[in-house]
């Protein structure tokens, strides 16, 4: 792997769609790379620190959120001379983001007043009332045109489904649900799923018509769901729950056929592989090697540990670390925090929160537990390559973690004092975004070939 410099940000980064270019938040500023040359192609300068980036589908355009003043800023990167604006007034603006047509904007009221969509092309805008929520419950269909938007109105919650193209309410339909926590098309347009907050576990599926297709609960009396993620083929239903457990439904029946427990020991038989990463002492003869003393003085940025970070397969039975969540506290960390399917939905990841340095990986197709990955640190992050079957992790230490069905290996940053805390993959899988506190840097991934054999120790 290739790694560029270090770079500085103060807040949010990200790709465009067409992988094309980086757009960066300094401060005041926004700053656009392109992603291969990392030249700066366009720099913009906002009211206020930007808090929030969100591209456009088509790459042309992209809004800075000022949620401090509060205020939204839009800008083209074909036309550098074209502004927008969007200022809510006294109502304020909780959160922004584009529409499928890349030429409208969605923006939340503070206190979920009112949803209001903007057009960018003759400055129109419509308002729909009460959204439950200001950066959840709207979801828009694979192909672009129609939103569901949910409100909630005299004590009870409303799904909204409404035509992209003239912004009208084609149908609203009334859910049971206690208190929505959010709401996801299927990919292939078929259906909805709705959830109920933690309090009530509660998922349901519902038909563009309002049918209720399907209403499942896997228990009473229990804090519900915490996650739930439809696979990419749109054959399965994800669902993370606060008892530690994740449960599949397929999209025939909507019945459960897996589910899957994350257990603090893991006993025989197993066939999955268990990494653990260990740190490995350096072991140099430097009985011939001499060093000048300006050499050695000015190598203050290599890592003063003598060691290197490996993966080293562990034999089961093993017992995993666990944090028990004190009772009298609320939001337990416990439960399916990640959830995370790979792109042939074949492979899903999760952590589970109250085991915060395991990361389980899962083949779907053979129901059974593919890998467990053991870290020193909290996992952060966890993300899969959007072109192949190559996961790769994050836990604030300066090393890359990835796991391929060939096995697991931990890639070194060759940059001074860089800790990564999040990544991001561009669309084409080609290139990684690594974020520091303050700074951010990217990696050159190369492709995987069909049959890859990795050492533990790259």
């Amino acid at each position: 792997m290739e790694f560029t410099e270090s770079y500085k940000q103060t807040g949010p980064c990200c790709f465009s769609p067409n992988a094309r270019f980086i757009a960066v938040a300094v401060d005041y500023r926004l700053v656009i790379r392109e992603t291969i040359s990392f030249k700066v192609v366009q720099l913009f300068s906002c009211l206020d620190k930007i808090s929030y980036i969100e591209w456009a589908l088509d790459s042309e355009y992209i809004l800075c959120g000022l949620y401090k003043k509060p205020m939204i800023q839009a800008w083209s990167l074909t036309q550098p001379e074209w502004t927008c604006k969007i200022d809510e007034g006294p109502a304020g603006i909780a959160y922004a983001r584009w529409s499928p047509d890349s030429r409208h904007i969605l923006t939340t009221s503070d206190f979920q007043l009112r949803l209001t969509v903007w057009s960018l092309l003759n400055t129109a805008c419509v308002h729909l009332q009460w959204p439950k929520h200001a950066s959840k419950g709207v979801s828009f269909t694979r192909d672009g045109k129609f939103a569901a938007i949910c409100t909630r109105r005299d004590c009870k919650d409303y799904i909204n489904l409404l035509s992209c193209h003239t912004w009208e309410i084609m149908g609203n339909f009334a859910v049971d649900t206690l208190d929505l926590a959010d709401i996801e098309w299927s990919p292939d347009d078929s259906a909805i799923v709705i959830w109920d907050s933690s309090l009530e576990y509660k998922v349901l599926i519902y038909s563009p018509d309002g049918r209720c297709l399907f209403k499942y609960q896997a228990y009473e009396s229990g804090l519900g769901v915490k996650s739930v993620s439809w696979s990419p083929c749109g054959q399965f239903l994800a669902v993370g729950s606060y008892d530690q457990m994740l449960r599949v439904l397929n999209h025939l029946t909507w019945k459960t056929f897996a589910e899957l427990m994350h257990p603090y020991s893991v006993r025989g038989p197993c066939y999955a592989a268990v990494f653990k990463e260990v740190d490995e002492p350096l072991q140099l003869d430097m009985s011939e090697l001499c060093l000048s003393d300006d050499f050695s003085q000015g190598n203050d940025d290599s890592p003063e540990e003598p060691f290197r970070v490996r993966y080293e397969v562990m034999e089961v039975p093993i017992n995993l670390p666990f944090q028990k969540p004190p009772a009298e506290k609320p939001n337990p960390k416990q439960g399916i925090g990640i959830l995370s399917w790979s792109n042939d939905s074949q492979y899903i990841c999760t952590r589970n929160d109250s085991m915060p340095t395991i990361l389980w990986i899962w083949d779907i197709r053979h129901l059974e537990l593919a890998a467990i990955l053991v870290q020193k640190d909290a996992i952060r992050a966890a993300t899969w390559d959007p072109t192949c079957t190559r996961l790769v992790v994050c836990t604030g230490s300066t090393h890359l973690y990835m796991w391929t069905p060939s096995g697991a290996y931990c890639v070194h940053v060759p940059l001074p004092q860089f800790t990564i805390t999040d990544l991001k993959w561009n669309s084409n899988g080609s290139c990684l975004l690594l974020k520091d506190k303050e700074s951010f840097c990217c990696a050159a991934v190369p492709l995987l070939p069909e049959s890859s054999e990795y050492s533990s120790d790259e």
